[in-house]
């Protein structure tokens, strides 16, 4: 099993930019698939990305597209999500996790603390 930490996240203004970074704090992400999921106020956890453990995105929320972009360093052993062009509808606790495609959609195990985005309209 591995642990997964996240960081990066913050309060921006809508249409700024953050990146966010998941690591291993125990164990190694290199040989997962990692992904990130997010979690909305009053809202249901919402898969945003799958990227595979050689660094080609199996998945990426329709909504975001063209605004997120996962990808992968194995040097740095981190996992990363770049959110540009951030709206009001993007706030939220993001979370980075082991990732597979389920039935219909990707599922998500190991997630870490999460990492508070909060974007200022």
């Amino acid at each position: 099993q591995v642990h997964l930490e996240e960081s990066g996240g913050g309060l921006v203004q809508s249409g700024g930019s953050l990146r966010l970074s998941c690591t291993a704090s125990r164990g190694s992400l290199d040989d997962y698939a990692i992904g990130w999921v997010r979690q909305a106020p009053g809202k249901e956890r919402e898969g945003v990305s799958c990227i595979n453990s050689s660094g080609g995105t199996a998945y990426l929320l329709d909504a975001v597209k063209g605004r997120f972009t996962a990808s992968r360093d194995h040097g740095k052993h981190t996992v990363y999500l770049k959110m540009s062009n951030l709206r009001p509808e993007d706030p939220g606790v993001y979370y980075c996790a082991t990732c597979w495609a389920g039935v219909g959609q990707y599922d998500y195990d190991d997630l870490g603390q999460g990492t508070q985005v909060t974007v200022r309209p």
